[in-house]
Parts: structure tokens; sequence; C-alpha cells
């Protein structure tokens, strides 16, 4: 896998950036998008369990995500029945829209102990250009990010002196 961002000091591994975006096409790709979150994630793990990094101790691993903001991904989708199937879609993704449900899934990423930290973000094709964009959830924001990276990368320095 070729990571978007390595943080490396010599052998030791410090930090690796996993960075995706999704313009367009948000139906055909949102299942995509949540699939490659979580096998890299899984990947990952199980290299470091394996011991391919070696002689690094736990890298921090991020998830950086940015979500084209328009009418269609930022609309509530209809309800999903798995009918004549007796499973239930997850409450958490019904009737929400795609920026809710990213949202939605970069949190899980966190809690669930697959990335250290997540940042999820909206920008459209207009004011983008210019730098604008949204932070729906400041769990997921680019500075929470930011600073745990910058934690992380400060312990390394303190502990390697």
């Amino acid at each position: 896998k070729e990571w978007d961002l390595v943080v490396a000091r010599g052998n030791d591994l410090i930090a690796v950036v996993e960075v995706k975006s999704q313009v367009g096409s948000f139906g055909n790709n949102f299942n995509n998008r949540v699939e490659e979150a979580l096998g890299n994630a899984t990947d990952f793990w199980t290299a470091y369990k394996k011991g391919t990094f070696s002689p690094s101790q736990k890298p921090w691993l991020g998830y950086l995500f940015m979500l084209e903001e328009d009418d269609v991904s930022l609309r509530p989708r209809k309800r999903i029945e798995l009918r004549p199937h007796p499973f239930k879609v997850d409450e958490s993704f019904q009737c929400k829209s795609y920026a809710q449900c990213y949202e939605e899934v970069c949190k899980r990423l966190v809690r669930e102990l697959l990335y250290d930290s997540a940042c999820f973000f909206t920008s459209n094709a207009e004011t983008g250009l210019c730098g604008e964009f949204c932070q729906p959830n400041q769990e997921l924001s680019i500075r929470n990010l930011a600073i745990s990276l910058y934690a992380r990368a400060s312990a390394f320095a303190k502990l390697k002196g």
C-alpha cells in the first residue's frame, strides 16, 4: 500500500495518513470508500502485529476524508429495507445524507480504534477553490487530527531525544 503521508525517522515509522475524497457518484462509491478505509486499517494493524514495522513503536494512523458538498450529498436518502430478509439496516444510517453517513463512519473508525484520528469535511466546487470548507463535527476536525499527529510526533521526538 502506498500511503498518502508517511512520517518516519530512520527505521522508525512514526505516523501514516490515508487521504481520500469523493466527488459525485455518491451512491456508487459510498460502500467502496468505507470498505477501503476498513481494509486499509485492518491491513496496517495486521502488518504491525506481525512485526513488519519493527523496530518501530506503535505507529499513529490517521484518516482524512473530503466529500463534495452538493444537493445530492447533503440530501437525506430514502429509508432502506432489506426485504424479504429479516436483517435491519443500522438506524444511524437510515434517512441520512451521504455527508451524515460519512461523518458517522469516520467517528466509528476512531471509536473502534482502527484509526488514531479521523478528519471529515465537505467543500463545494465553487467556494472550495477559495479555501472554504465545512467541518460538521469538531471531533473530526482538521485541527483535532493535526493536534493528535503533532502529539505523536512530539512524543516520539522526546523518546528518541
